[in-house]
């Protein structure tokens, strides 16, 4: 009998249950666009500032540090342009050096 292991996670991975259950709210009731100015959105709009305070929290930084994007392409381009903003005064080229540990 062979047991799995899945390797894949570039795309997908599991989700810690207590991750799911602090979810399941926003998936089956309060699943309104945080954007919106109508009771759902602001309700969904308080729990995502909320999140955001906690994860702030954690990580010993501001609220106004934290960024929820919608996948790695998103927060792997933000973290770029994030860096390229931050050292423009040094030319418009990101020079990428890879060490080997």
């Amino acid at each position: 009998m062979f047991q799995l292991i899945y390797l894949e996670y570039n795309a997908t991975a599991l989700i810690d249950k207590d991750v799911a259950d602090a979810m399941l709210p926003y998936i089956y009731e309060n699943y309104g666009n945080p954007s919106s100015g109508h009771k759902l959105g602001i309700a969904v709009k308080k729990a995502v500032e909320q999140a955001r305070a906690s994860i702030a929290e954690l990580l010993k930084c501001t609220n106004n540090e934290i960024f929820f994007t919608s996948g790695g392409s998103e927060s792997n381009n933000t973290v770029i342009k994030g860096v390229a903003h931050t050292y423009r005064h040094k030319g418009d080229h990101i020079k990428c050096q890879f060490f080997r540990i």
